[in-house]
């Protein structure tokens, strides 16, 4: 009767802590007791153990909704021996999360297809889990958000909001064009965390170009002037890994011109007159 009385006692314990994963596997947890498998204070640690690990995974999840990431990328899943000009050792070395302490600015810059996106991503992962805040944008959301909220009376609110990420990653810069005053509004969002907070930056095109990218050379280098001060640039030197798998298909000077080698056929689909039946595109790298 004791036993049952404590037992009910501890769940109901359980139950107003908000402890749901501990109060799940504790049946079983007492069964491995009374067998001899564990003790009192091994059955006490594992209970705990569940409840942690299901609450870092709810804040793990929560975080990475919050940052907005479209797709979970991890550096483990990076293929460094298609893009050899990368430093594997040096992009690894960048999990430690050492630049988000100094509050440095990265950009990885390279063609199209080439990881820039893929490593910008698997870094805000590890930086979720780590416990940092993140917001990932494409620099034409990003400066979207901002032109609403100076309509809307409310840019100020917006930038000191975008400034309370320890991370802010600006995805696809030089893809599509900067809306009228874009670049302006853009470069009050950086001056707002310079020196106060780090960026990733990607961009398929160099920093020479970024007059033409913002239409205004004099905010283009007010931007760089301050984006290169603690900066830290990854030049992506290689082929498109979205591409190679049809390279074949792609015109000669349009293969030429994008650097792109066709995939390696493995022996098994050597067959004379027959294509590959897995064709498709593997977005593994963005």
């Amino acid at each position: 009767m004791t036993t049952s009385t404590t037992l009910d006692s501890i769940k109901k314990s359980l139950v107003a802590l908000k402890m749901a994963r501990a109060l799940e596997v504790l049946d079983a947890t007492l069964r491995r007791i009374e067998q001899g498998e564990i003790d009192a204070i091994e059955a006490l640690d594992q209970l705990l153990l569940e409840e942690v690990t299901l609450r870092e995974t709810r804040r793990i999840k929560a975080a990475l909704m919050l940052a907005r990431l479209t797709a979970i990328k991890t550096l483990a899943g990076f293929d460094f021996a298609f893009q050899p000009s990368l430093d594997k050792s040096r992009i690894l070395a960048l999990a430690e999360l050492k630049f988000i302490e100094r509050a440095e600015v990265l950009h990885l810059l390279g063609p199209p297809g080439t990881g820039k996106s893929h490593l910008a991503c698997a870094l805000a992962v590890e930086a979720v889990k780590a416990g940092r805040s993140v917001y990932f944008g494409s620099l034409a959301d990003i400066i979207a958000t901002l032109s609403k909220a100076e309509r809307e009376g409310a840019l100020r609110e917006k930038i000191r909001y975008f400034c309370r990420f320890s991370l802010l990653i600006v995805d696809e810069i030089g893809y599509l064009p900067v809306i009228p005053g874009g670049g302006n509004l853009f470069f009050q969002l950086v001056n707002a965390r310079y020196e106060k907070g780090a960026m990733i930056l990607t961009s398929n095109r160099g920093f020479a170009e970024w007059g033409e990218i913002f239409g205004d050379p004099v905010v283009a280098t007010a931007l760089l002037d301050r984006l290169l001060h603690h900066a830290v640039v990854f030049q992506v030197e290689g082929s498109s890994y979205r591409l190679r798998e049809h390279a074949d298909l792609l015109p000669e000077h349009i293969r030429t011109k994008a650097n792109i080698q066709p995939a390696p056929i493995p022996p098994t689909l050597r067959r004379r007159g027959r294509l590959p039946k897995n064709g498709g595109v593997d977005l593994a790298h963005g």
